[in-house]
This record gives structure tokens, sequence and C-alpha cells, in this order.
């Protein structure tokens, strides 16, 4: 049975991001239809997968992280214009059967990604 998990990583502060919202769509050529919206717990973590079993589908989809909001938070960024706000990482689910981690490692300037385990 196929999951769809992420966490968040605070690389600058080297420690879990709790407090990020993270939005989760369906794309589906220009469509963008929104699936779930969730917040990280104190490990960064969301409370369970994202989606499993039947929900998770083979196709696109995109993760788009509130980072900005959580830089503001923690006091990592001002009022102003961000470089980093809403972060959006889009990417495929071949095999639905498969666990699919996308975890996101930010700092004020910079953010990074991988297909975790």
């Amino acid at each position: 049975m196929g999951r769809l998990s992420t966490h968040v990583l605070d690389t600058a502060k080297g420690k879990p991001a709790a407090g990020v919202k993270i939005t989760l769509y369906r794309i589906s050529g220009q469509s963008h239809r929104k699936v779930k919206e969730v917040v990280t717990n104190a490990d960064g973590r969301t409370d369970g997968p994202l989606l499993e079993g039947d929900c998770l589908e083979p196709g696109s989809y995109e993760l788009v992280f509130a980072a900005g909001d959580y830089l503001r938070a923690t006091g990592q960024a001002g009022e102003g214009v961000l470089f980093l706000d809403e972060i959006p990482i889009r990417f495929g689910v071949p095999d639905a059967g498969q666990h699919y981690h996308v975890p996101l490692l930010i700092s004020p300037f910079a953010y990074s990604t991988y297909r975790g385990s």
C-alpha cells in the first residue's frame, strides 16, 4: 500500500520546523486541485501520511510550503519582501504502490529536497 509523506527541517536553526503550513495539490494539465492542507507538528512532520492507499494515485502532485510565514514567526525574516516565501515542489508518482517521502530543508536563503524513505 503506497503513501505520501513529508517533513520540514530548519537548517539555519538545526531543528525540525514546527508550524509550517503545507498544501497538497493534484496537477492535471493546467488544473491544480487542492487535496489537503496540514501543519507540521513539533517534530516537523505531519501527524499522518498526506495520502495513502487508494487515495494515492499515479500522476503529478505539488506540495506548497508556507516557508515565509514560518520564517517570520521564528524571527528569521522581517515583514518586507522575502527571498523565499512559498516554496512549491512538483513531483510525480509513477507507482502508487510505493512510499514517496518529500522532505524540505529550509533556511531564509536556501532550500533543498530529495526523495526520502
